[in-house]
């Protein structure tokens, strides 16, 4: 059976820095592509940093069943592609999953033997910090992203796994002990 990670968390909090990170030291982690309703953002490219598709053909793949988990986050619909995974759990490739916590939630119902990380901020004045120097969304979608962050920050406690964000290589070797537990070896190591 394929390990399956669910690394959630705010917007801005750096999941997807530490999992780039995890990626490094565990080369045989795959990461699976999220499907969205946004826009790409400047340098991103259509099925390699997300599915982006038209409201439509998202709500089409829901009626469908084709998701493992969707969710609504800042007025944008987000969601795992059954195809992301079926094929990794068939041949026992781990996997991890860049998700919201709507979404994290919907993985745990559907695969209880998911391993799901909940990555925090220092604070809240970091994570405002974080979203505005990132330079990405405007000062009104920052604010939007730090309503929901708050919310977010309260299910933390639904989660097996708690990592701080305050210090970049601190948190990256608290999520490299954790999969290196799960998945039974070292980093780097089949």
């Amino acid at each position: 059976m394929a390990r399956v990670f669910v690394i959630t968390g705010p917007s801005g909090v750096g999941k997807g820095t530490l999992i780039r990170g995890l990626m490094q030291r565990f080369p045989e982690l795959e990461l699976s592509v999220s499907a969205t309703t946004r826009g790409p953002r400047a340098g991103e490219r259509d099925g390699v940093d997300y599915y982006f598709l038209e409201p439509e053909e998202f709500e089409r793949l829901i009626a469908a069943g084709e998701f493992v988990e969707h969710a609504d986050y800042a007025g944008r619909r987000y969601g795992t592609l059954r195809s992301e995974l079926a094929d990794r759990v068939r041949t026992g490739t781990p996997v991890v999953l860049e998700i919201e916590v709507q979404g994290a939630r919907q993985v745990r119902e559907a695969m209880p033997e998911a391993v799901l990380v909940f990555i925090a901020p220092p604070s809240l004045e970091e994570l405002r910090s974080r979203l505005s120097g990132r330079a990405t969304d405007d000062e009104a979608e920052v604010e939007r992203r730090l309503r929901v962050a708050e919310g977010e920050l309260e299910a933390r406690r639904e989660f097996g796994h708690v990592v701080v964000n305050d210090r970049l290589e601190d948190a990256l070797e608290q999520l490299t002990q954790i999969l290196a537990r799960e998945l039974g070896h070292a980093p780097g190591r089949d």
